[in-house]
């Protein structure tokens, strides 16, 4: 568990490591969706039997189907002070059973469905609440499940509520490193990451790249006039309108750079589909109360701006076709290399960019050119 890289991977782990600890041939861990109401399977590994899947998207259970996760263990254990402890449940209704009445005849009828002979159900808590269930089986013919078993069960579980625990600190961790904090967008540092990545599929099999780089206008009288909040209020407000346009390109990272600054990132659309939605981009923009719209470039691979050989070549060729909006007032985006191929007057801005003011270089200190 500690070398896998993703919370899934280490869910997998800790099923796979326990289905062998406890000698089963089946092993499923499943978390208890609470406002669902419903506990969801998030691995099945071993023997899968017709209609199960190893990474299932949506294999999901009623709660009141197994109740045990929110009535039963929440009273033995909460309720009454005591540890969590697993139990063992066979095809025949003999076990140490969970529940009662009706619960086992669900985890009786459950097994006979999928063919299957014994298990055991260890609890997997954490931080004091019920998270979810691990799951281990055994065939028929094979030895029941007993007793030993269901305390070996109980240690494992929690063994692997640690590990999950552990994993889902350093998947938030690396969440707010890679998140905007004001507006819940991507950040910069995630841009370059995805940019250096989608750079590198282009040169390997020639998919389109496309970068939309915004900047919002009229943020600093806003703040002065209005006050920082109401300034926030806007950068949040644009942040939304820009999500829910990325939303339109399959798979596009919306993020704010810093500042006044937005992108947008594509793999795989074509030119026109990126520009299309950029212009409604700017149309929504516009539209806000406070501010004074955007000034908007964009550079894609798909289009006549000569060879992309690096990041940094896309990203200063869509902050020069920004750069030109923002000079020109344009109220849509300016595209790189739509207005003479590599002639165009943004292609050669981003290979000459012009001396800019100190107020100016101040601002785009720090950003990659």
């Amino acid at each position: 568990m500690a070398a896998a890289r993703t919370p899934l991977d280490t869910v997998a782990a800790a099923a796979e490591r326990v289905m062998t600890a406890l000698g089963g041939s089946f092993a499923a861990v499943s978390v208890w969706e609470r406002e669902r109401g419903r506990l969801r399977v998030l691995v099945n590994a071993g023997e899968l039997t017709a209609g199960e899947e190893r990474f299932p998207e949506d294999e999901s259970y009623p709660v009141h189907d197994f109740p045990e996760i929110a009535e039963f263990l929440h009273e033995e254990w909460a309720g009454g002070g005591t540890e969590p402890r697993a139990w063992v449940e066979s095809m025949d209704g003999a076990g140490t059973g969970g529940g009662q009445g009706a619960y086992r005849q669900e985890r009786v009828a459950a097994l006979r469905r999928r063919g299957r002979g014994y298990c055991v159900v260890a609890p997997v808590v954490l931080h004091g609440r019920a998270w979810g269930e691990l799951y281990v089986a055994r065939p028929p013919g094979a030895p029941a499940f007993v007793r030993a078993d269901a305390d070996f069960a109980t240690v494992l579980a929690a063994v692997a509520a640690a590990g999950i625990a552990q994993t889902e600190q350093l998947e938030e961790v690396r969440r707010l490193a890679f998140t905007d904090p004001l507006t819940g967008l991507a950040n910069r540092r995630a841009v370059d990451q995805r940019l250096d990545e989608a750079v590198e599929r282009h040169l390997a099999d020639g998919v389109v790249v496309s970068l939309v780089v915004c900047d919002l206008n009229g943020l600093k009288r806003v703040n002065d006039t209005l006050g920082h909040a109401v300034g926030d209020r806007l950068l949040e407000r644009f942040g939304s309108v820009l999500s829910l346009c990325g939303a339109m390109l399959p798979g596009a990272l919306a993020a704010r750079l810093g500042g006044d600054e937005f992108c947008l990132l594509t793999v795989g659309p074509d030119a026109d589909e990126v520009v299309a939605v950029a212009a409604e981009l700017c149309r929504r923009a516009a539209a806000l109360e406070l501010g004074e719209g955007v000034a908007c470039g964009v550079a894609s691979t798909g289009d006549p701006i000569g060879p992309v050989a690096t990041a940094r070549r896309l990203f200063r060729l869509a902050d020069a076709a920004q750069y030109r909006a923002k000079a020109a007032r344009a109220t849509g985006p300016v595209v790189a290399g739509r207005a003479g191929g590599p002639a165009d007057p943004v292609v050669r801005l981003a290979d000459h960019p012009p001396a800019a003011p100190v107020a100016e270089r101040r601002r785009f200190r720090g950003r990659r050119p």
